[in-house]
């Protein structure tokens, strides 16, 4: 059986989806597709905790789907900007578990994981699926890809 290891970009995804189609991203849809026929080794959704209810309340849908939740904190500079992004994160996870997995499903459309995504074909030989919204999607993260999968109507909440 095909193993497969899932990394979502919690927060690209919610503001692509959002931006784009005025929507919410169907995880339970996503979920079926991207495991179907496929043992799943690791499936990682990255966010940001800001320690609201909702939040709290989605991450444990989340668990319940089958994802382990990674948190970090929403940090606010001083000069009013904020931080809190897992590119560093997804990386290192990536490159661990593409050893152990035949397939590695990026979710997000963040460009700077062009370089990863090159990486894991060419050093590992592992085939690389990357779903975004396709406007939103750095051109750059979609050629690097085996597979680009549109997130549109399908895999979006009504």
């Amino acid at each position: 059986m095909i193993t497969v290891t899932i990394l979502v970009d919690v927060q690209n995804v919610y503001y692509t989806v959002r931006d784009a189609y005025k929507s919410n991203f169907d995880y339970n849809a996503f979920w079926r597709k991207a495991t179907a026929g496929r043992k799943v080794v690791k499936a990682y959704a990255y966010a940001i905790d800001k320690g609201d209810q909702k939040q709290r309340e989605f991450q444990n849908i989340l668990r319940a789907i089958g994802f382990e939740v990674k948190l970090k904190p929403f940090i606010k500079r001083a000069d009013g900007s904020a931080k809190g992004d897992w590119d560093v994160g997804i990386t290192l996870d990536a490159i661990e578990y593409a050893e152990h997995s035949d397939v590695i499903v990026l979710v997000s459309g963040d460009g700077d994981f062009e370089l990863l995504v090159d990486k894991i074909r060419a050093v590992h030989g592992k085939k690389v699926e990357v779903y975004g919204v396709p406007q939103l999607t750095a051109n750059a993260l979609k050629n690097a890809a085996d597979e680009f999968i549109s997130i549109d109507e399908r895999l979006l909440l009504v």
